[in-house]
C-alpha cells in the first residue's frame, strides 16, 4: 500500500519543510488542496525534490462551478486522477431534502464531466451530512441516492464526530468508496489543543473493525489526515506506523 498524506494537515508548516517531513516519514504521495496551488511552481518543485506524487486533490465547489476546465488542466499537470469536492460552508448547506437533492444533481453533473475526461470524482463527507433533515432523512444518503455517478471519499472520523457508526455505511456503500481518510478522534477531554483530534490509532475510531470492511471497497487511495496536529513530524510518523499495522489486520481478515 502506498500511503498518502492530506496536505491540509500540514498547512501550518512551511511547504518545503512539510514535504520533507512527509517523505521521511515514509509517504509516497500527498492529497493536495486549494492552498497548495497558490504558487504552482513552488509546489511542483517541492514535490519533485521529495519524490512525492499527487494522485488526488480537493477542488472546492466554487472552483468546480467557475473554472472546471482550469481545474482539469491543473489536475493533468500534476498527473492527478482522483478529484474530490471537499466541503460546504455553513451558509451554502441545504436545509431540506429538496435542497440536498438539487446539490446531488449538480454533483452528478460534475461527476459526468470529470469522468468523461478520465478522472474519478468523489464527495468528501464531514459531520453535517449525518444530521437528520426535517423529514428525517440524512443528507449523506440523499447524496448517494441522487448522484449515483459520484464516488465517496469516506472520512470515518467525521462520521464518528456526528455520533454515527461508520460500519453500516461502509457495509452498504462499499462499492462507492473510492478513497478513505485515515483520521482519528481523541477521547473526550484529551487533545484539546488539537481540537479533539488524535493521531491515527491513538483515538476512539474503531479502525481495527473498519479496515477489514474497507478491504471490500475498491478504494486504493488512503490519505492520512489530522485537522490540527501540534507536531507534524509526530503525527506523520505515528500515523503511518498505525496505517501499516491496520493494513496487516485487514489483509489477515480478507
Amino acid at each position: 500500500m502506498n500511503w498518502s498524506f492530506q496536505m491540509f494537515s500540514a498547512r501550518n508548516t512551511p511547504l518545503s519543510d512539510a514535504l520533507r517531513i512527509i517523505k521521511q516519514a515514509g509517504y509516497s504521495s500527498v492529497e493536495a488542496y486549494r492552498d497548495n496551488f497558490i504558487d504552482v511552481d513552488a509546489f511542483r518543485k517541492a514535490l519533485e525534490d521529495n519524490e512525492l506524487s499527487v494522485p488526488s486533490m480537493h477542488v472546492n465547489i466554487d472552483r468546480l462551478r467557475d473554472d472546471s476546465q482550469g481545474s482539469m488542466q491543473l489536475a493533468r499537470e500534476f498527473a492527478c486522477e482522483h478529484i474530490v469536492c471537499p466541503y460546504l460552508e455553513a451558509s451554502e448547506r441545504p436545509v431540506d431534502a429538496n435542497g440536498w437533492d438539487a446539490l446531488a444533481a449538480e454533483l452528478a453533473d460534475f461527476a459526468r464531466q470529470w469522468q468523461a475526461q478520465g478522472f474519478t470524482f468523489a464527495w468528501h463527507n464531514h459531520d453535517f451530512e449525518f444530521v437528520a433533515l426535517p423529514d428525517g432523512t440524512l443528507p449523506m444518503q440523499r447524496l448517494l441516492d441522487a448522484a449515483p455517478e459520484m464516488q465517496w471519499e469516506l472520512d470515518a472520523a467525521w462520521v464518528v464526530r456526528a455520533g454515527a457508526d461508520p460500519a453500516p455505511w461502509i457495509e452498504r456503500h462499499a462499492a462507492r468508496i473510492s478513497a478513505v481518510h485515515l483520521k482519528d478522534v481523541a477521547a473526550t477531554g484529551t487533545c484539546e489543543d488539537e481540537d479533539g483530534w488524535a493521531d491515527l490509532g491513538y483515538g476512539v475510531v474503531p479502525w481495527d473493525t473498519l479496515m477489514p470492511l474497507l478491504a471490500k471497497a475498491p478504494a486504493q487511495l488512503y490519505a492520512v489526515e489530522h485537522d490540527n496536529p501540534s507536531d507534524l513530524k509526530r503525527f506523520a510518523t505515528r500515523s503511518i506506523e498505525a496505517a501499516r499495522q491496520l493494513n496487516k489486520l485487514s489483509t489477515n481478515h480478507s
